[in-house]
């Protein structure tokens, strides 16, 4: 069997429209992050999720809360979902992150994490996932760096590829979590 995933990044924030990486700061939805969070739930209301896994960044959580205002889905926080840590450079602009990206996928920002470091936080979480929800169909909301993580450990893609273009937005992304990962990817 498979566990399949849907995974949708948190709304617009008030910080994304300023320009500033958020990192593990909370964030907060801008009111166009509001009104989408509400179309993510509009969009996928019938979807048959098991369950709703959400960073447990402020702005990830919102964004479920808002999108599934009765808890059905169930909605779980997992820690293991968020945002890199951009250290001393969260609440910074992003111009500056993205401009440093490439060089901290295996070195830590100063105070922070790299990006290996969050495929291995995700690696964790798609482990409990395979072990746990096999056969299920899983709803995640989380950041950029976790969509190159899911990218990169479900399709074997480096992450020095992924990390070379800037995130992209589009109404969710799918993957199959095989029952014989992490042997499926070569």
């Amino acid at each position: 069997m498979a566990v399949e995933i849907v995974y949708e990044t948190h709304a617009t924030t008030t910080d994304n429209e300023a320009g500033i990486a958020t990192g593990w700061l909370p964030g907060r939805l801008s009111d166009l992050g509001c009104r989408q969070a509400r179309e993510l739930g509009e969009r996928r209301p019938g979807d048959g999720f098991a369950a709703v896994f959400a960073s447990d960044l402020h702005r990830a959580v919102q964004t479920a809360r808002t999108a599934f205002p009765g808890g059905r889905p169930p909605i779980h926080q997992d820690i293991r979902l968020r945002e890199c840590n951009y250290g001393d450079l969260n609440g910074h602009p992003l111009s500056l992150i993205a401009a440093r990206r490439a060089q901290h996928i295996d070195e830590p920002f100063p105070g922070g994490q790299s990006y290996r470091q969050v495929a291995t936080a995700t690696r964790a979480f798609l482990h409990d996932l395979a072990t746990g929800w096999d056969g299920s169909r899983i709803l995640v909301i989380a950041h950029s760096a976790n969509r190159w993580a899911l990218d990169h450990l479900l399709t074997g893609t480096p992450l020095e590829e992924l990390l070379q273009a800037p995130p992209t937005w589009r109404p969710g992304w799918h993957y199959t979590l095989s029952a014989d990962w992490p042997a499926s990817i070569r």
